[in-house]
């Protein structure tokens, strides 16, 4: 994490998600080599990832996919809804 900040930055997140995806890995008990070959992502690319969190989206979703997590990715850029609008359309009709 920036030492100058308290929020997070890119490549604090990177890292983040390449360590959380690592362990995951081996959780379900895959090799780094069985992994890129069920996924479909090169070893290559996946030893980058786990070592600098550096992969392409593409890449990522596929190993997310394969390690049953890709449905996190549902609330990524997601529109905030804002609750005083939809409190304002049931306050409104009750005034009626």
């Amino acid at each position: 994490m920036n030492k100058y900040s308290v929020l997070k930055q890119p490549a604090d997140v990177m890292r983040e998600l390449a360590e959380k995806s690592a362990a995951l890995r081996k959780q379900k008990g895959y090799s780094q080599t069985e992994l890129a070959r069920r996924s479909g992502v090169s070893l290559g690319s996946l030893r980058r990832f786990e070592q600098t969190g550096h992969i392409s989206l593409e890449n990522l979703l596929l190993i997310t996919q394969l390690l049953g997590r890709l449905t996190d990715f549902n609330k990524v850029l997601k529109p905030i809804e804002d609750l005083a609008e939809i409190e304002k359309l049931f306050s409104d009709r009750t005034k009626k």
